[in-house]
């Protein structure tokens, strides 16, 4: 006889008992997790009855503040829709309150059980039937890049990398791939890995990225692209409750500092028809890729112009957008050359993949991998055909087309027939809405360095 929802409940109730509340959490469009919290006896309701949170939350800023122009608020009373829980994702939170405390993932639907269109989890489970009419399934792993940063601020304000627990010493170098700087920070990375082995989230590899203080972490590939971005969101979480128990602050902003690289969200995909065979691979040595790679290359490459308002969704995404600093500028791709912006790696051909190199760290993940996998489905759809592979430096043979204009980015976004037919144009309204309202109000801020340049000069 199989378990339902509400003995796995009772199973996980009396695993844990000193857990005496639940945070029950829900990825808004910035990806900032919003929510309830609970107390332990309500979470058998929350699974059997769902909570409510009205749909505006799917409206708020980066500032938590509800932008009526996507018409989620006010104008429709601003109404309640029903929340439930993702299968498989209640855990323990290891790193708040001494062990106390749980979380649940939830997603938003209508009062009726149909999907709720703004909901970016549904936006990807959308695109998901589409590949799936096809006979194909998505396997994905995602990369993230972050920050450690020090809670104590320069004299001027600014951030600044932390101290290292061993040393003491604050880094100034970027030591890519250095063993001796995760060395540094091993207590912290340990802690990430045993939490991570709490919350069952599958951590590949670590390493210390090119700046003081950044560091990225993988997650390994998963042919569920839904509990792969499920996956990427609660380790963000993880990687930020973690650091704030080791006296840093952890950012995934995507250009924290104006002089160092900024932080992205690299995603590797392949596809496995109804065998499980990877349609990327090509079975003759002589061919590096199969045509169906080629296609799904091509797709990716054609609306990533008109994609650049997902993969960089606010202000601090476009200081990123920079010539010279490993971030690709072009629409390009090639076998096994970082300089491009699909790159396919080398190594065994049963893993024959496309890498995204473009977006930020400040990325939706769900909206990130709707996005990409919306492209990929128009370029297998349609057959399409690349562009000759790059070989060499890309960033020396190609000139940057890819917009770091965030209004340019939402203008493109909105006349992407195929990209609003595959989310939604609903939802491509309510995200374009909200986004230009932030970005409307990041227009009104004066910065210190307008006031240096300009004050006294014209």
């Amino acid at each position: 006889m199989s378990s339902t929802p509400t003995d796995d409940v009772q199973v996980f109730l009396d695993r844990h008992p000193e857990i005496d509340s639940f945070d029950l959490l829900i990825s808004d469009l910035n990806g900032v997790i919003r929510g309830k919290r609970i107390p332990r006896d309500n979470l058998a309701k929350a699974y059997s009855s769902g909570i409510a949170l009205p749909a505006s939350v799917f409206a708020l800023d980066i500032n938590g503040n509800t932008i009526e122009e996507t018409g989620l608020g006010l104008a429709t009373g601003d109404g309640d829709r029903l929340c439930r829980p993702i299968p498989g994702s209640l855990m323990p939170v290891p790193w708040l309150r001494g062990g106390r405390h749980g979380q649940l993932l939830m997603t938003m639907v209508e009062l009726d059980e149909s999907p709720f269109f703004a909901d970016p989890r549904q936006v990807l489970t959308q695109v998901l039937q589409r590949l799936t009419a096809m006979g194909l399934t998505p396997v994905v792993a995602l990369e993230l890049e972050f920050y450690l940063v020090d809670q104590a601020r320069k004299p001027s304000g600014a951030i600044q990398p932390p101290c290292s627990p061993r040393s003491g010493e604050r880094a100034t170098q970027s030591q890519l791939y250095s063993i001796q700087e995760l060395d540094e920070y091993a207590d912290f990375l340990d802690d990430i890995q045993a939490a991570a082995r709490v919350q069952d989230l599958p951590l590949d590899t670590a390493l210390k990225e090119c700046a003081p203080g950044q560091f990225e972490i993988n997650l390994v590939h998963c042919d569920d692209a839904l509990r792969a971005c499920d996956s990427a969101v609660l380790l963000k979480r993880l990687i930020k409750g973690v650091a704030l128990t080791h006296g840093f602050e952890a950012t995934f902003m995507a250009k924290p500092y104006g002089l160092e690289a900024g932080n992205g969200t690299h995603v590797h995909i392949s596809l496995l028809d109804t065998e499980g065979n990877n349609v990327f691979s090509e079975p003759h040595e002589e061919v590096l890729g199969s045509a169906l790679l080629n296609q799904a290359v091509a797709g990716l490459l054609e609306h990533m112009p008109s994609s650049m308002a997902l993969f960089a969704p606010n202000l601090n995404s476009y200081r990123r957008l920079q010539p010279g600093l490993y971030v690709p500028m072009a629409p390009t791709w090639g076998f096994d050359n970082r300089s491009v912006a699909l790159r396919v790696p080398s190594g065994p051909r049963a893993a024959r993949r496309i890498e995204h190199r473009v977006a930020g760290a400040d990325v939706n993940p769900y909206l990130l991998l709707a996005t990409l996998l919306a492209s990929l489905h128009d370029g297998l759809s349609r057959e399409l055909t690349p562009p000759p592979a790059i070989n060499g430096n890309a960033y020396e043979q190609v000139e940057d087309s890819l917009t770091n204009s965030w209004q340019q980015a939402l203008d493109l976004l909105e006349e992407d027939e195929v990209l609003g037919e595959a989310l939604g144009y609903d939802f491509i309204r309510v995200f374009v809405a909200n986004r230009r309202a932030e970005r409307a109000q990041a227009m009104q801020a004066v910065s210190q360095l307008e006031y240096e340049w300009y004050l006294r000069h014209v």
